[in-house]
């Protein structure tokens, strides 16, 4: 085989019986069909709860090279339940899945997975456990009729862009100096509390002098 562009010389090592421990993947297939009739199969099982799980939260992904990317979650955190009015343990009985140790971060995930609940609750069907003695909170049986298991994902994640429009550069904007506007807000942010001690102590010494 011939080298390509300027990567490493390979050089195999095929000592020992290598054709006895090849990993062969013919079974690829078959496994597809597997995954397909265990899926319909779970889906039959939960019916008429949604096929694809509980509904998630949106989460931003991490890293800087990410976060401007929103995805599904693992669950709501206990502040976000908490506020849109539901017991952690009721949540996981309606399709909600509860991570208790996620922290919110910003007003703003907090706010959006709040109303991510509230329209969840405002569009959920909830089937009584006893028909004959529906509870407060369950749905009526014209609901319960209209009733169809939900096959893709619970109320699907958008990634939502704002395209800008193409304008002229202001001055400001010329004579904005990036660089050194992120150097001296790193600066501000390490020198805080010395400069904070050197002020209390200039303070005390103002107050040493006045007496």
């Amino acid at each position: 085989m011939a080298p390509s562009r300027n990567g490493m010389i390979l050089k195999p090592h095929f000592h020992k019986d290598w054709q006895r421990r090849v990993a062969t993947w013919f079974n690829q297939p078959a496994r597809k069909i597997r995954r397909r009739k265990a899926r319909q199969a779970k889906a039959r099982r939960i019916a008429p709860r949604p096929a694809s799980g509980p509904i998630r939260p949106i989460v931003r992904c991490p890293t800087v090279r990410y976060h401007t990317k929103v995805r599904a979650g693992r669950g709501f955190s206990l502040e976000e339940l908490r506020v849109a009015g539901i017991h952690k343990k009721v949540a996981r009985t309606i399709g909600i899945s509860v991570d208790p140790r996620r922290r919110n971060k910003s007003t703003e995930s907090l706010q959006a997975n709040v109303q991510r609940l509230k329209e969840y609750r405002s569009k959920l069907i909830l089937f009584p456990r006893k028909p004959s003695a529906p509870k407060k909170g369950d749905s009526s049986a014209e609901e319960l009729k209209l009733a169809t298991q939900l096959t893709g994902p619970v109320m699907p994640i958008r990634n939502v862009y704002k395209k800008e429009k193409a304008r002229v550069i202001t001055e400001e904007e010329k004579n904005f100096k990036a660089f050194a506007s992120l150097r001296m807000a790193r600066a501000n942010a390490r020198l805080f509390g010395i400069r904070a001690k050197r002020a209390k102590e200039a303070a005390e010494q103002d107050v040493e002098k006045k007496k």
